[in-house]
């Protein structure tokens, strides 16, 4: 481990964006001023935000302490679990190769397609009518 105590970075999925700040530690991670249970009600969400520390043999060393705004709370956590494997990476390069073959470096392209004009929705069209 380097001389560096704090490890920052940034997470991004959809709409969400995650400043992931990370410190030495017992394993604590807040969100948005709560506990991630709390913050991520869910038990899949939950283990979404923790795979990166299971990737790495890392759980538990480390607190997080994170800022996320926009999108709703699966987009949320993909980028809280983005942030905190670049974090990680940062933290020891080492790291990098079983964090890439998860995939937990890769941004994930896929946001909202946007309304088209003439359709109700992205692709969804008006219903036809005969008579």
């Amino acid at each position: 481990m380097t001389k560096q105590t704090c490890f920052a970075s940034t997470g991004r999925r959809k709409c969400s964006i995650a400043r992931v700040r990370m410190i030495p530690g017992t394993g604590n991670i807040i969100v948005n001023k709560k506990t991630y249970e709390q913050y991520f009600g869910r038990l899949a969400l939950q283990m979404i935000v923790q795979q990166p520390f299971k990737i790495t043999g890392t759980t538990g060393r480390f607190d997080i302490d994170a800022n996320i705004c926009g999108g709703g709370v699966s987009g949320q956590a993909d980028a809280l679990k983005h942030g905190i494997a670049r974090a990680l990476l940062s933290m020891n390069p080492d790291y990098r190769k079983p964090l890439k073959k998860a995939g937990f470096l890769t941004r994930d392209p896929r946001v909202k397609e946007r309304k088209k004009y003439g359709r109700k929705k992205a692709r969804k069209r008006f219903q036809y009518s005969k008579r």
